[in-house]
């Protein structure tokens, strides 16, 4: 949404200008899992039966004590713009717009049964070294793998799992028989 773009990078350059900017990450990512996991809350902030004001002071009984100044500025200007119910996505665009201006890339590695530590290390290292900036590796396990491993980084994979590799067997058998 063009609009939760438009707030994100409003909230990602005021951050930088006041030098706050991982005080605001940090805050944007705990908004975002409160709203992740609280259909409650996405409920409330959905409603148009409360008002700007009662919902503003919800927001900030839940989140003043914990979040930073411009972080709970931002959220009672957005409320007050009944901009509310775009409050998840702002967060998740924040956090998109913040690892694009810090150059964090995001490598996932599927695996059959989960890496040991030093294989974890290797792949980290493998990926480090085709690519500039610092990169978050998130571990993830498929047992219909079989073995060996899926590496997806952004619209790139390589796909080494024994899954493909029979299936790319199977096919290249049928393409055989069939000739």
């Amino acid at each position: 949404m063009i609009v939760a773009n438009r707030y994100a990078k409003s909230l990602l350059d005021l951050s930088i200008e006041k030098g706050q900017l991982e005080a605001v990450y940090a805050n944007m990512v705990e908004l975002k899992t409160v709203c992740a996991n609280s259909k409650d809350f996405i409920n409330f902030l959905n409603s148009p039966i409360i008002n700007s004001d009662k919902k503003i002071a919800v927001i900030k009984s839940i989140f003043d004590n914990n979040v930073n100044q411009i972080t709970s500025e931002f959220l009672s200007i957005v409320t007050t713009k009944r901009r509310e119910s775009i409050i998840p996505e702002i967060a998740s665009v924040f956090i998109e717009q913040y690892r694009s201006h810090k150059n964090i890339l995001t490598a996932i590695v599927t695996s059959a049964k989960g890496l040991d530590e030093t294989t974890k290390q290797k792949a980290l290292d493998l990926v480090k070294s085709q690519l500039k900036g610092e990169v978050e590796l998130i571990e993830k396990i498929d047992p219909t793998l079989i073995g060996g491993f899926i590496l997806k980084i952004g619209d790139k994979q390589i796909d080494k799992s024994v899954s493909r590799q029979l299936s790319n067997f199977k096919k290249e058998l049928v393409n055989k028989a069939l000739n």
